[in-house]
């Protein structure tokens, strides 16, 4: 998948890595910015039990 999302980006290899690591970067921002957050409130890693008491 990797090989051929390189291999369609155009103009020389040295611009394709360029092209290649701007898309890298947006996907990373793309999955902090949004999709993690959105995930987090079904984790059930998040829910603290640390200082609650049980009347």
């Amino acid at each position: 998948m990797y090989a051929w999302i390189f291999r369609n980006l155009p103009g020389p290899i040295w611009l394709r890595i360029i092209e290649a690591l701007i898309l890298l970067a947006a996907v990373v921002l793309l999955l902090m910015m949004y999709v993690f957050p959105w995930l987090s409130q079904f984790s059930p890693f998040t829910d603290s039990t640390i200082g609650q008491s049980n009347p």
